[in-house]
């Protein structure tokens, strides 16, 4: 074969002109960690997850690129990236606080490590249960607690087997436990410990039944003095109807701000909330609400009050007669013409004048 070059052959694909290719995103992301995120935040992960699956040397990638890719703040890419590192499926490599490299983790092998690995290290052993299979299909089709474990799901991101199911219906029996109670304890731990294992979950439930703690209203209250700030985010999010989901980092910081920074009290707070009647509540509409009652020096809840009365202008004293017909003030005599206004102050002290003679001149006629 000699003489056909062959042995200087290499392999080469065409760049295109336009950018038609393809990006495979894991179902797990669009099913899992999307519907927990804004839009912006979904955006900034699939750009970098792009740039990241082509690898492209000749693209200088940064945070800046990003922002004026998607033109939005860069401000929001940076939250982006800490948002999606507090759910654990990227990490962030470097020391500057704006140019580091981005790391996307698989997940897929994420899953599969959440699923089995923590169960077999130092995870106890799941007791038998009284319950049987046939319980659990009968108590999946309860609404309440078919909602109970698909929450319970989406809270471990994973599923939940079937044996950890029949643990859980054993709570609600052994503990008198209502299933919206079941998923705090289930949200504690996986938000504020960051332990996602059953029988860690167990221990939170049966130390709220020990303290007589069996409804969402005592436990949110029992936060108040084993967990300020805890206390604080569930007290917010059930007034807004956002408690029966994870309360997202950057909402965390609004809330902080409110009490640390501003200074407000639980009350004025609260009362920030009733002010956000949209459909669909969010903890930034009502920052909106308390920054600019802060802005206004309010400190009680009786200021917010006298911000929504109209000032009252008082009217001069001692007004002319004449002066009421441009004041637009009336009275039960505003149709009457008075005939005074006709006359100039001379001609009103003479018509006085010969009033008071004729009446002398009438006395002494009677006399």
């Amino acid at each position: 074969m000699e003489g056909l070059g062959f042995e200087n052959m290499s392999f080469k694909l065409e760049t295109p002109d336009m950018d038609l290719g393809d990006t495979p995103i894991e179902n797990i992301f669009i099913n899992d960690y999307m519907p927990m995120a804004n839009g912006t935040y979904v955006k900034v992960y699939l750009l970098g997850y792009k740039y990241a699956y082509e690898r492209d040397e000749r693209l200088e990638i940064t945070n800046s690129s990003i922002s004026k890719h998607l033109d939005i703040p860069l401000e929001d890419v940076l939250r982006a990236w800490d948002f999606w590192e507090e759910k654990g499926i990227i990490i962030k490599h470097g020391s500057d606080k704006v140019n580091y490299k981005v790391e996307f983790l698989n997940l897929k092998q994420l899953y599969i490590k959440n699923n089995y690995t923590n169960f077999s290290q130092k995870e106890e052993p799941i007791k038998e249960n009284k319950y049987s299979t046939q319980d659990l299909i009968e108590a999946n089709q309860i609404p309440l607690i078919n909602n109970m474990f698909n929450q319970i799901d989406y809270i471990m991101r994973r599923q939940t087997s079937p044996t950890e199911k029949k643990m859980v219906l054993e709570w609600i029996h052994d503990y008198n436990m209502n299933p919206d109670v079941i998923e705090k304890a289930f949200f504690y731990a996986v938000e504020q410990k960051g332990i996602r294992k059953i029988n860690y979950v167990e221990g939170i439930i049966r130390n709220w039944y020990d303290e007589g703690l069996t409804n969402i209203d005592a436990i949110i209250e029992n936060f108040r003095k084993t967990d300020e700030k805890y206390y604080r985010y569930q007290k917010v999010m059930k007034a807004l109807g956002l408690h029966n989901r994870p309360i997202k980092k950057d909402e965390k910081k609004l809330i902080d701000k409110w009490f640390d920074e501003y200074e407000f009290s639980m009350e004025i707070v609260l009362m920030g909330c009733e002010t956000d009647k949209n459909p669909k509540p969010s903890v930034n509409y009502v920052n909106g609400t308390l920054k600019s009652w802060y802005e206004k020096g309010v400190k009680t809840a009786e200021d917010i009050g006298l911000l929504d009365k109209p000032v009252l202008t008082k009217r001069p004293v001692n007004l002319k007669a004449s002066q009421y017909k441009n004041t637009g003030y009336k009275n039960r005599f505003h149709n009457f013409e008075q005939r005074s206004d006709k006359y100039s102050a001379e001609e009103l002290e003479d018509i006085a004048r010969k009033k008071r003679e004729s009446y002398n001149e009438k006395l002494k006629g009677e006399a």
